[in-house]
């Protein structure tokens, strides 16, 4: 399929956002039992400014998306039976918990309930992402439980990363808790990226030229795509890449979004810098934002046999 950038960009800045407020609920929560040293309550307070950016950020990105962005509103009528609509519905009611979590702790407030319910969304929000993809059951790449896993786990990895370089600048007593739950989600990552990319590796195909043409020829030669020009079917079923970039970017994705945050995170972590932490998170989403490219590059529609080769 074509990785739609206003969507991989939407994903990955709102998977962010959304795994940022999971840390920062999960730490708020540890320090409320008394499991973690006493933080300033300007922590949360910024972290929930930053979630709230990034959420607006994921917000314009996706209208990019829509050929009628005036229309947008009407997304949420059908959250009975569409993961769309339901993550249209979610995304807005988590922006607002998140507003009221971090007023709530400006104003020195209890924060357990619109915690919890900010806990909530944010995976209620992961799940609706995850399952817009993994209930098309026509793209098999697609349509498996460890889709919504990986946008969860991943945004996850983000998120966590960019809360131990907030950390790092407002708390750092607790940066070797910031950078280990970090360091874990990462490679937690890597392990269901992976299990993703080997499932989708072995699928055998349902369809091949021999029975979409009743031809039993062992060798089919298709020469031309049967028009002279561009159509719908060879600009969105087709991410128009050379076959050879695929493996190279997956060994890209790999270091940058995975095997270098985990090793510097579980190694360093600990003892780095604020800056240089955003610098890894950055390091990290540029690598995810490869990640997510790949995802709709491997995402293989039934029809695409047909434009195999173009004319």
């Amino acid at each position: 399929m074509r990785p739609p950038w206003s969507m991989i960009l939407f994903t990955t800045v709102a998977g962010a956002a959304q795994g940022l407020m999971l840390g920062l609920v999960a730490l708020d929560a540890a320090v409320a039992l008394g499991a973690l040293p006493t933080v300033a309550r300007s922590l949360f307070v910024t972290g929930a400014v930053v979630a709230l950016v990034l959420g607006v950020a994921s917000l314009v990105a996706a209208t990019f998306h829509l050929g009628h962005p005036e229309r947008a509103w009407r997304a949420a009528s059908q959250w009975r039976t569409s993961w769309l609509s339901r993550e249209v519905i979610v995304l807005p009611a988590f922006l607002a918990c998140t507003l009221v979590w971090g007023a709530v702790h400006w104003q020195g407030g209890a924060t357990f309930w619109p915690g919890l319910l900010l806990a909530l969304l944010a995976l209620t929000l992961y799940l609706c992402t995850g399952m817009i993809y993994a209930a098309v059951s026509v793209i098999r790449q697609w349509a498996s439980p460890l889709t919504p896993l990986n946008f969860l786990v991943l945004g996850l990895a983000s998120g966590l990363t960019l809360g131990a370089a907030l950390v790092a600048f407002q708390a750092p007593a607790l940066l070797p808790w910031a950078a280990g739950a970090a360091a874990l989600a990462t490679a937690l990552g890597a392990v269901t990226r992976g299990a993703s990319t080997w499932r989708n590796a072995t699928l055998a195909p349902r369809s091949t030229l021999q029975s979409a043409l009743g031809i039993r020829h062992p060798r089919i030669v298709q020469s031309s795509q049967g028009t002279l020009g561009g159509s719908f079917g060879t600009r969105e079923f087709s991410h128009g890449a050379a076959p050879d970039l695929l493996p190279r970017l997956r060994w890209g994705v790999a270091v940058a979004a995975f095997v270098l945050p985990a090793i510097v995170l579980g190694t360093q972590g600990a003892q780095l810098p604020g800056l240089l932490l955003v610098a890894l998170a950055l390091l990290q989403w540029a690598g995810l934002l490869g990640e997510r490219w790949l995802f709709f590059a491997e995402g293989q529609h039934p029809q695409s046999l047909y434009y195999q080769r173009m004319g």
